[in-house]
């Protein structure tokens, strides 16, 4: 029953993710206006919202306008589901849970906004590093844990890719800003390894997108969408991943 609701808390909170991706470009209030059409600006109703299952009922296509819904707005629902699962099955109904769920859905936002726009909006980094504080606040004052290593994780994040981006200027500074945020909730461990995965399924992706010629290499590309899925792999497979990296090099 515990992952039936999960799994249903996942997708109503996916749905609030498309509102997101969608009006945070636009610099549009994500509660006002209602939820509506984006072609026909017709006001949707509760039974139209429903995650996954109206999309389905509705075949793609809006009630009102028949206009097709893309296909990407159930598949960040599920994404978001399928990401509570798997942290809730890891972590079980814990502090962690709750935090490591708020930061997934959080670098969705930020990963589709930055593929589609090349941009990272300071109100996703803001509402970041709020959260971070808050979760830093209960981990301190109620569960007596030292934040020591996620201040730190903060800072080294930020630093370490600022550092790259004022020495290379092949990236942004709304880079370093996320793993200033993935450094506040995950610590020192955890940024060290978001960051070390990041390049790595950066310069595939590069790699990718050259050889099949999408784009040159002189055209910019979003850095932001892989530190979003290194982050999201080590939340989910963090010790996993540390512990084939140290047998790999010999450590362990």
């Amino acid at each position: 029953m515990n992952y039936i609701l999960v799994i249903i808390i996942g997708l109503v909170i996916g749905s609030f993710l498309n509102v997101c991706i969608y009006r945070i470009p636009l610099e549009q209030s994500i509660s006002y206006p209602p939820s509506h059409c984006g072609t026909c600006n017709h006001r949707l109703k509760p039974i139209d919202l429903v995650p996954v299952i109206s999309y389905l009922f509705l075949k793609g296509r809006c009630k009102y306008c028949k206009e097709k819904i893309s296909i990407t707005y159930p598949l960040i629902e599920i994404l978001n589901a399928v990401l509570y699962l798997i942290i809730f099955y890891n972590y079980g109904l814990t502090f962690d849970f709750v935090k490591y769920s708020l930061l997934s859905s959080l670098l969705i936002v930020i990963g589709i906004i930055d593929y589609k726009t090349q941009d990272i909006y300071t109100v996703t980094i803001i509402f970041g590093v709020i959260s971070s504080v808050i979760f830093m606040a209960i981990d301190f004052f109620v569960n007596k844990n030292s934040i020591s290593t996620y201040v730190l994780g903060g800072l080294i994040g930020f630093l370490a890719l600022a550092i790259i981006v004022i020495i290379t200027k092949g990236m942004g500074i709304g880079d370093a800003e996320i793993t200033l945020v993935c450094g506040l909730f995950l610590g020192i461990k955890g940024v060290i390894v978001t960051l070390f995965l990041g390049i790595i399924i950066g310069g595939i992706v590069a790699i990718i997108i050259l050889a099949l010629k999408l784009k040159d290499a002189k055209d910019a590309m979003a850095f932001g969408p892989c530190l979003s899925v290194a982050a999201l792999m080590y939340i989910l497979w963090g010790d996993t991943i540390i512990n084939v990296y140290l047998k790999m090099v010999g450590i362990i």
